[in-house]
């Protein structure tokens, strides 16, 4: 219980800004996912030989050490400084290795995030002077609408959420797949995190008075994410969009305000993030074999590709969220704590359930089931032991939080 591996160090002595690290219960497991996802991110690209090793590695590193920064950081000025962080490697990542419509996502990813981050730095200044101090652990709660709502807006953004969702299409199908991976497995994270660690705890009667409205948003993201998904042409969009919508139902656990949600909320986010990275990695070793992601040109696969086609039925049958499932449970524990805010946002949540069934069989049907595409080929090899070696371990943690 408590704050663990704590170190603090003045930074600032005239702003009282420290060095302050160290992790909650909730947190750790999200510095372990972000551990997990970008090993295996990172194996993937050493893999694919990505073009200026030295400086692409750098930059993935760097990305790591901020996000696991956010997780940890307990000074809301680190905290800021590790959150902006982010920013600087996935600009370089995506604009350099990203690919043909790069510019297009760059430029919307930064003016996003950007405006977001802003209004956070502007809601940061004014609570800490109130506060005395820029200290999470130390300062109180407060009760600004307009800070809280700085707050919210810019993990929004991060998340991302209906409607500030405008950069994901873009950023998540002009990435490398593994950067993918990490900004729908990782980054995502890093805005629930902050709706959970600074919104919520440090915020509790504006997030009480707000519980309404945000629960509309997160519940319209959840189906119009869902309905997306279940239209997208190539994998990529599906899985883009589905990850938009379980940002929705990990935010209406939030917002349920209560232990079940918030405790459905965390694990959720552990396993989506976990699933989501197979998903990309797999659409990256499809886009590899046959130039393409779009359905049209897709199908078939599953013969003669005995260790594609299990990989992506097992993680496809586990994100469907069959019970005894870890993603079952995150969504029970979800549904539960949301039922106690009204029984209509659980309906919510259990009509997007059935969605997410129908675009992740869509996705599966469309690669493996139908017909052989016009590029699907004998010379489309099966997943090779170094692939397996990448995607096998994760999947294997999802298991092993099933057990």
């Amino acid at each position: 219980a408590g704050l663990q591996g704590e170190q603090q160090r003045t930074w600032f002595s005239d702003l009282g800004v420290s060095y302050h690290v160290g992790l909650y219960g909730f947190s750790l497991w999200l510095v372990g996912l972000t551990a997990v996802a970008s090993a295996a991110a990172i194996a993937y690209a050493w893999w694919a030989g990505r073009e200026r090793p030295r400086a692409y590695f750098g930059l993935m590193l760097f990305l790591l050490g901020a996000v696991v920064g956010v997780f940890s950081a307990q000074d809301l000025i680190l905290f800021y400084a590790f959150f902006e962080g982010m920013l600087i490697p996935l600009y370089v990542l995506i604009g350099v290795w990203g690919g043909a419509g790069r510019t297009r996502a760059t430029l919307q990813f930064v003016i996003y995030t950007m405006a977001g981050s802003l209004l956070m730095l502007a809601a940061i200044v004014v609570f800490g002077l109130r506060a005395g101090t820029f200290d999470l652990v130390e300062s109180g709660s407060s009760a600004s609408v307009w800070v809280f709502l700085g707050f919210v807006v810019a993990f929004a953004v991060k998340a991302p959420l209906f409607p500030f969702h405008g950069w994901l299409p873009d950023a998540y199908r002009e990435s490398p797949p593994e950067v993918s991976a990490l900004l729908s497995g990782v980054i995502s994270k890093a805005g629930a995190y902050g709706l959970l660690r600074i919104a919520i705890a440090k915020f509790p009667e504006p997030a009480a008075d707000f519980q309404v409205p945000l629960l509309v948003l997160a519940a319209v993201g959840l189906v119009y994410g869902s309905l997306l998904a279940f239209r997208a042409p190539d994998f990529r969009g599906v899985v883009a969009y589905s990850s938009m919508a379980q940002m929705g139902l990990i935010t209406l656990g939030l917002f349920a305000l209560n232990g079940p949600g918030l405790d459905g909320a965390v694990l959720h986010m552990v396993v989506h993030g976990l699933l989501s990275s197979i998903l990309f990695l797999l659409a990256g070793t499809i886009e590899r074999r046959t130039a393409t992601g779009e359905f049209t040109r897709l199908g078939g696969m599953a013969r003669g590709r005995p260790a594609l086609a299990t990989l992506l039925m097992t993680t496809g049958i586990v994100a469907l969220a069959v019970p005894g499932s870890a993603a079952f449970a995150g969504e029970f524990l979800i549904l539960l704590g949301v039922f106690d805010a009204g029984w209509g946002w659980a309906a919510v949540g259990v009509g997007a359930i059935v969605l997410a069934a129908m675009y992740m069989l869509r996705l599966i049907s469309a690669v493996l089931h139908q017909g052989r595409g016009p590029v699907v080929t004998d010379a489309a090899l099966d997943l090779r032991p170094a692939e397996l070696g990448i995607l096998v371990p994760l999947l294997a943690c999802v298991l092993a939080l099933s057990a």
